[in-house]
């Protein structure tokens, strides 16, 4: 997995895969998300290929984080195999999920 993030600290772009190889990238990413104060984190996975079920845990990880820092988190345009996982694990039931 790759990632970019905004200058607001707020947004990050993921591409490639997201697999339990990433945990600690991601724990990075999850740190650098948190600094940007009081806005809503967006993560767009409109680039992300694929996701494997650590990558489904590490979502609901920034979940419970944004929520102990009273942040709302967004996930941004899934698509493929992504998409495909949030349908059959219900994750649009957990998450705010918008079209991109």
């Amino acid at each position: 997995m790759q990632f970019q993030i905004n200058s607001e600290k707020t947004q990050a772009l993921m591409t490639g895969d997201l697999t339990f190889a990433d945990h600690a990238s991601f724990k990075a990413l999850i740190g650098s998300l948190l600094k940007g104060r009081g806005s809503p984190i967006v993560i767009d996975l409109s680039e992300l290929d694929f996701i494997d079920s650590a990558g489904l845990g590490m979502l609901l990880l920034i979940r419970d984080e944004a929520n102990k820092a009273a942040r709302k988190l967004v996930l941004r345009g899934p698509i493929g195999q992504v998409k495909r996982m949030f349908g059959v694990t219900k994750f649009e039931t957990l998450f705010v999920v918008e079209e991109s």
